[in-house]
C-alpha cells in the first residue's frame, strides 16, 4: 500500500465507499489524510478556497473539490451535501490576536451546516490539554472549538494530540531547528514539562479509524505515543538520532512563553505567532489521561511508534526530499487571494510595475531550470546582502523573512512557500508567479517568464507589480524604487548567466513536469 505518511501505516477501519469531506486540505494534516482515506476505501471530497493549489497533488484526479471559503454558508452546504464523515481541520493559528474569534465563528458555522446537511459524523483534531488549569489562549481556543462542535447536534469525535512528530510539521520543525542550531541554549521552565508526542502516522491512523466510531458515541479522546518525555529530553533524543553532540541547557529564572516565541522566531523558520501557540501548549504538562480510543481504533500489532523511531523516519523523509506536506503549505485565513491585476489600467487603483526583459544565450529549458530553482539555498541572484537585510527587517515586524526557504531545491508547485513568497501560478517552461507574504503596505507579485522573440531567441522577462495601500504604500514604493536597478537589474544579468552555464544533462536542473 502506498500512502503519504511517514511509515506506510496499516490503516484502521474501512471506508466502504463512504463519502468523506476533508477541510484544511492544503495544510499539513489535511494533505496527508486524503491519500490515507482513499487507500482505506473512502470517496473523498475536499473543501478548498483555491482549487489550483491542489493541482500538483498526486491524488488530485481521484477526489472531488468544492472551491469555497469555510465561512461561506452556501459553500459549506455544497461541500457537506451527502457527506458521511467530515474532517474539521481548520484553525486560524498564525493569523494574529483575533484567531480565537475566527476559530469560534468557523466552528459555529461548520457545526450548523453539518447538522442541517445531516452529516453522519464530524472528526476534529484538537489539542491535548490538562484538567483543572487555566489554559493558554491557544489551548483554550482549541477546547472552545471542541465544545462548540460537540454541542452542534452531530456525532463528533475529537482527537486531542500534543506534539506531532513528522517531517514538515510545525512542532517537528521547531524541534529540529532549535536542536541543530543551538548546541548550548538557555533553559526556560517549560523545557522541563512532560509531554507525550505522537507520530504523524499514528495520528492519521486514528483519524481514519474515527470515521467508524458508532454514531451514539460523541466525545473527546486523548491520543499520544508510547513515550512520555520532557521537551529537553526530546531535544536530546533528536540530537542523538541526527548524529549531533549532546545539547546543553543553561537554566534562566524568567523566560515567558511570549519571550520564548520571539527567541524561537530568531533561530527557526517558525514565525513567532505560530511559535507562541506551540510554546503556550507545552507550558502545560500534556500527557494522555485516558486511552479509550483503543475501544474503537485498536493499536496496530506492532504498537504505536515511539519517539526515536518517529524522529528517524522524519529525518529520512527530509534527507530524501520526500516531505509530502508541510506547515508552510497551509494557506492563512485573511491572506490576499485575488488574482494578479492584468495591466496598469486595472480598476483597483494605482498599480506600480517594474518590467524588464532581455535575450538570453540559453535554451528555454536551461532558463526555466534556473527560474524554478530560485530562492532558498540558491538565492535570488542579486545583491544578497540587500535580500538578507530586508528579510531581517520583515522578521522584526512579524513576517516570514527568508527563513522558510523551499521544501524542494529543484521543484515547485502552486501553493508552495518560497522564502517570503508563495507560488501563485506555475506553467512549466513559461511562467512562475510569486505573491509576496512579507509585511507590506500593499500587495506585491513577481513574474519570472520564459519567452521567445521574433528572431527565435530565448527571452527572460521579469515583472514586479505592487498595488499600494494608502499613503504608506506610495511612500514604500518610492523608497525602494532607487534600488530596483541593483535588485532587478542584477537578477536579469545573473539569471541569464546562470542559465547559459546549465548543463542539460544534469537531471536535477531539468523541468520536473512535462509540458
Amino acid at each position: 500500500m502506498t500512502t503519504a505518511s511517514d511509515d506506510d501505516p496499516v490503516l484502521a477501519g474501512s471506508g466502504e465507499g463512504r463519502l468523506a469531506l476533508v477541510t484544511g486540505v492544503t495544510g499539513y494534516i489535511g494533505g496527508r489524510l486524503v491519500p490515507e482515506l482513499l487507500a482505506a476505501g473512502f470517496r473523498v471530497r475536499a473543501l478548498a478556497r483555491n482549487a489550483d493549489r491542489l493541482r500538483d497533488r498526486p491524488w488530485r484526479d481521484r477526489i472531488e473539490v468544492v472551491e469555497a471559503d469555510a465561512s461561506d454558508p452556501e459553500g459549506l452546504a455544497r461541500a457537506l451535501d451527502g457527506v458521511d464523515v467530515a474532517y474539521y481541520l481548520l484553525h486560524s493559528l498564525g493569523t494574529g490576536r483575533t484567531f480565537e474569534i475566527q476559530d469560534r465563528g468557523l466552528a459555529l458555522s461548520f457545526g450548523k451546516a453539518a447538522r442541517e446537511a445531516g452529516t453522519g459524523r464530524v472528526v476534529y483534531l484538537g489539542g491535548l490539554y490538562p484538567s483543572g488549569e487555566e489554559l493558554s489562549p491557544h489551548l483554550a481556543g482549541r477546547k472552545e472549538v471542541e465544545d462548540i462542535l460537540l454541542a452542534s447536534g452531530v456525532p463528533v469525535a475529537v482527537l486531542r494530540a500534543a506534539v506531532i512528530l513528522g517531517s514538515g510539521s510545525a512542532s517537528f520543525e521547531m524541534l529540529r531547528y532549535l536542536t541543530e542550531r543551538l548546541p548550548v541554549m538557555i533553559r526556560p521552565k517549560w523545557l522541563a514539562n512532560r509531554i507525550q508526542p505522537i507520530a504523524v502516522r499514528d495520528v492519521l491512523r486514528y483519524l481514519v479509524g474515527a470515521a467508524s466510531i458508532p454514531p451514539e458515541v460523541s466525545r473527546g479522546f486523548d491520543i499520544g505515543g508510547p513515550d512520555v518525555v520532557t521537551y529537553l529530553e526530546l531535544m536530546q533524543r533528536y540530537a542523538k538520532a541526527a548524529g549531533l553532540p549532546k545539547r546543553y541547557a543553561i537554566p534562566v529564572p524568567v523566560l515567558t512563553p511570549h519571550l520564548s516565541s520571539h527567541w524561537i522566531n530568531l533561530v527557526t523558520p517558525v514565525p513567532h505567532t505560530i511559535a507562541g501557540a506551540l510554546v503556550s501548549s507545552i507550558v502545560h504538562e500534556v500527557v494522555v489521561k485516558e486511552r479509550d480510543i483503543t475501544r474503537y481504533v485498536p493499536d496496530p500489532p506492532e504498537g504505536l511508534l515511539g519517539v526515536d523511531r518517529a524522529i528517524q523516519l522524519a529525518l529520512q523523509k527530509i534527507q530524501d526530499l520526500d516531505v509530502q506536506t508541510s506547515w508552510r503549505s497551509a494557506s492563512t485565513r485573511g491572506a490576499p487571494s485575488d488574482p494578479l491585476p492584468s495591466d496598469p489600467d486595472w480598476s483597483g487603483g494605482a498599480l506600480y510595475v517594474d518590467d524588464r526583459a532581455s535575450a538570453v544565450d540559453a535554451t528555454p529549458r536551461q532558463l526555466w531550470s534556473v527560474i524554478e530553482g530560485i530562492g532558498g539555498v540558491n538565492g535570488w541572484y542579486s545583491w544578497s546582502l540587500g535580500w538578507r537585510v530586508r528579510g531581517l527587517m520583515d522578521i522584526g515586524v512579524g513576517g516570514p523573512g527568508l527563513r522558510r526557504g523551499r521544501a524542494n531545491p529543484y521543484d515547485l508547485s502552486v501553493g508552495d512557500a518560497l522564502d517570503w513568497w508563495r507560488v501563485e501560478r506555475i506553467e512549466d517552461l513559461r511562467l512562475l508567479r510569486l505573491r509576496a507574504e512579507m509585511r507590506l503596505p500593499g500587495e506585491a507579485w513577481l513574474d519570472l517568464c520564459v519567452e521567445e522573440d521574433d528572431a527565435g531567441r530565448t527571452v527572460f522577462r521579469q515583472k514586479a507589480v505592487f498595488h499600494p495601500k494608502g499613503l504608506s504604500g506610495f511612500l514604500y514604493w518610492q523608497a525602494i524604487k532607487p534600488f530596483h536597478g541593483i535588485i532587478f537589474g542584477g537578477m536579469q544579468r545573473n539569471i541569464a548567466s546562470a542559465a547559459s552555464a546549465v548543463q542539460e544533462t544534469d537531471e536535477h536542473w531539468k523541468p520536473s513536469r512535462a509540458s
